[in-house]
């Protein structure tokens, strides 16, 4: 019944129909000219468009990937860098590497070389071995590890208190590590017992115990006897290895051989590094870093004889010569024109603000200019400049007619156009602002750098380390408080800070008042388009085989110049345990600018860290000193607010000076202390490189109502001279308690004043005032730290 009373429409209605499509039933197909299936037809087209462009991309990653792995299992490729590092004291990780390079070599003849080639395998590889307790090595090397594999002990999880594979210093060298960024990762179980029963079941509770800190394709082997080694070798020779994608972006070279040859210069030489192309194809015009040493460039690339190959018979083409001589195949030499510079500071022009004098007609129209605009006088503290005027608020409330009565004495001033210029020129004004406010930027970042005194005693020490615990509680408990002082004017200790009447909104000029040390950096237009046009003319020169580039997976020896010489014979001595890194640097990675970097306090790190604080900066394979200010994280701000200590259990941004990076590079935070190997302090990334970024520091003056009247209160105790109160007049009053006010006159001579609010004001109340300036990072004395 109920689809019998259904309405039912018209299909179409004919008033609102085309001419055409009316008479359409009267036009034959076939005559038309259109088939009869053209709209099923074209989406038939449509849909084999889109798989025969899902098949293009999927064919085009088979291929990638395919390209990827012949040059890393081929025969031509570096050889797989496999890092030993233990979790435990009781994990002995000697044995385990020496078992590993004469089972790989396929004999018991003496070993070498850390690098080994295996015919059985068709694989070449390096063992290393991480020295246990050594964070920082720990660190270096994982940077370079093809598989990063941890020993363990099976003694461990039944012999020690908590049956934990894992002690203080494994737990601390994962996080570091899970930080700088894992590659693939392996965990070798040492020790166990030969009975088949036991070894499983210890076994399985090794896996219980380290699969939670480790990824999830992390492998577990036995390495006991050669059956577990054979069975290790078998499935790593098909592994396919992952690696951070940082560590992807730059061609490197981790040295088989390092050596000095003396230079023309007095204190510099040539350091000659033997080894592996890796990760990229690498010119001869490109800068390198040296790790522990700096950027530097090449004087020439050698292409040698593989000293290590997987096949005799393929290298047999090659000249005969002794062994122990270098067989040089190939050699490339940098073009002059072509060759990058090694571009570190900008170098200002003194004469590059220089303004010439005016013409007589640009006098003229500045003349009538000034005559017809209306002089506009208010009344202000005396010594306010023009500049500062500027930034002073007029008071448009026009509750109570007070104006008489601020300045019954005449202590403010009247600012003319036609004579201010007589009140700028008083220098001893302005040598005393700058006096009283450097003085105060030293307080309250945190007092004096206990690096910079060499002599102090011991006492002295431990008093000024109290001395930060102390004000950085104080920084927690009441962030951005400060006293003002009875014996300094508040204007004048307070000169170069001003209110703003929103934090987020209000606009703040980015080209203000720069320091001179923003003549000696770079800045970009737009980085991410100059990220996007320097990682595209790499992989331009990976597929051009260009004659003055070295390929992937060549060995070579890299000639860098102009290295000192005390640093190339630290890091060429024998008992450094550690390899030489040179990595190759994309465009503009040698110049210096402004890094802002994601940074969160490392948790086992209890001692205060402040601004501008030395500290030692691991950035991808570079290594600098730097002097980092902290700020918030404001997202939908373009100003960030300065922190003086960096917290625990969040994150902040640490603003530096130091050479370019393209994220994304991880980011591990030395700190030295006297004595001892250098601690991890903090973690994070590199977030932007930005020189226009505001980070501005706040300071908050409080006062105490003394007596409240409904809407208005007498505050006691921010200032102490009046003065100072018709100083910040126009500046917005906040309280503790949420109100708002202002201040309205002041009251009697020790700076005491009335305020109104927008209600009404409790006597235990505090009211506030914000006062703001801008910071900037300190240029660190020396940027790459001496080995």
């Amino acid at each position: 019944m109920a689809g019998a009373r259904s309405q039912v429409n018209k299909p179409h209605k004919t008033r609102f129909a085309s001419k055409a499509s009316r008479h359409s039933h009267k036009i034959d197909k076939v005559r038309s000219g259109k088939p009869a299936g053209s709209h099923r037809a074209a989406v038939k087209g449509a849909r084999a468009a889109r798989l025969q462009h899902s098949k293009a991309i999927r064919d085009q990653k088979r291929a990638a990937l395919l390209k990827e792995k012949r040059s890393s299992n081929g025969s031509s490729s570096a050889p797989r860098v496999i890092v030993l590092c233990g979790l435990s004291s009781s994990a002995n990780v000697g044995p385990l590497a020496e078992d590993l390079l004469i089972f790989a070599a396929g004999g018991d003849e003496k070993l070498t070389s850390n690098t080994v080639a295996s015919p059985a395998y068709k694989l070449r590889t390096t063992v290393l071995q991480a020295p246990y307790g050594d964070l920082t090595s720990c660190m270096e090397l994982a940077k370079v590890a093809d598989l990063l594999a941890f020993v363990v002990s099976a003694n461990s999880l039944y012999n020690s208190d908590s049956g934990n594979p894992i002690d203080e210093f494994g737990s601390q060298c994962l996080s570091v590590l899970r930080a700088v960024g894992l590659p693939s990762t392996a965990v070798f179980i040492r020790d166990l017992p030969s009975d088949t029963k036991s070894k499983q079941e210890l076994k399985k509770a090794a896996v219980s115990f380290l699969s939670p800190e480790l990824p999830e394709d992390c492998r577990f082997y036995a390495a006991e006897t050669k059956d577990d080694l054979h069975m290790f070798m078998r499935l790593f020779k098909e592994q396919h290895l992952s690696s951070p994608h940082w560590r992807n972006q730059r061609p490197y070279v981790m040295s088989e051989e390092a050596c000095i040859k003396p230079g023309d210069s007095m204190g510099l030489c040539t350091l000659l590094v033997s080894g592996y192309l890796r990760a990229h194809n690498l010119s001869v015009n490109q800068l390198v870093h040296v790790s522990g040493a700096g950027d530097f460039q090449l004087g020439q690339i050698d292409i040698l004889k593989d000293p290590c190959p997987v096949s005799e018979r393929k290298n047999s083409d090659v000249m005969d010569s002794d062994d122990n001589q270098i067989q040089i195949i190939d050699t490339f030499v940098p073009d002059p024109l072509n060759q990058e510079p090694l571009l570190v500071e900008n170098i200002p022009d003194p004469l590059a603000g220089e303004q010439t004098w005016p013409t007589e007609a640009e006098m003229e129209e500045a003349y009538e200019s000034n005559k017809q605009r209306k002089v506009v006088k208010r009344k202000l503290p005396r010594g306010t400049s023009e500049y500062q005027a500027a930034w002073i608020v007029d008071d448009t409330d026009d509750e109570g007619d007070d104006s008489q009565n601020d300045n019954p004495d005449g202590a403010g001033m009247v600012i003319d156009e036609k004579d201010h210029s007589e009140h700028d020129s008083d220098s001893s004004d302005i040598d005393a602002v700058s006096h009283f406010t450097e003085k105060f930027d030293q307080e309250t970042i945190g007092g004096s750098e206990m690096g910079d005194d060499e002599n102090l005693t011991k006492e002295q020490i431990e008093e000024d380390i109290k001395r930060i615990k102390e004000s950085n509680a104080d920084d927690e408990e009441f962030p951005d408080e400060v006293e003002t002082p009875l014996d300094v004017p508040a204007r004048k200790r307070f000169a170069k800070y001003r209110g703003l009447k929103s934090f987020r909104t209000s606009s703040w000029d980015p080209k203000e008042s720069l320091p001179p040390e923003y003549a000696r950096i770079f800045a970009f237009d737009k980085f991410t388009r100059t990220q996007k046009h320097v990682l595209a003319k790499r992989a331009e020169l990976d597929e051009e085989s260009s004659k003055d580039c070295a390929r992937i997976g060549s060995y070579v020896m890299l000639h860098v110049k102009n290295v000192p010489t005390d640093v190339a014979s630290k890091l060429c001595h024998p008992s450094r345990r550690l390899p030489v890194v040179v990595s190759g640097l994309l465009e503009h990675e040698s110049k210096i600018s402004v890094l802002h970097f994601s940074i969160k306090k490392h948790d086992s790190y209890e001692a205060p860290i402040r601004s501008k604080e030395p500290l030692i900066f691991n950035v991808g394979f570079r290594q600098f000193t730097a002097r980092p200010l902290f700020s918030s994280d404001n997202i939908n701000c373009n100003k960030h607010k300065m922190e003086r200590f960096l917290h625990h259990g969040r994150f902040s941004i640490a603003s530096v000076y130091a050479p370019i990076s393209f994220p994304p590079v991880p980011l591990i935070v030395l700190k030295n202390i006297d004595g001892q190997q250098p601690v991890i302090a903090a973690v994070g990334t590199l977030k932007s490189v930005d020189p226009d970024q505001i980070i501005l520091k706040k300071i908050v003056l409080t006062g105490y109502p003394q007596r409240v009247s409904k809407l208005k209160a007498m505050v006691r105790y921010m200032f102490h001279h009046p003065e100072d109160v018709r100083w910040f007049k126009p500046v917005e009053l906040w309280t503790k308690h949420g109100k708002r006010g202002r201040i309205k006159e002041t009251v009697g001579t020790h700076g005491s004043m009335k305020c109104i609010f927008n209600s009404s004001v409790q006597q235990h109340d505090t009211v506030c005032m914000s006062l703001f300036k801008r910071a900037f990072p300190k240029w660190p004395a020396q940027f790459y730290h001496q080995i």
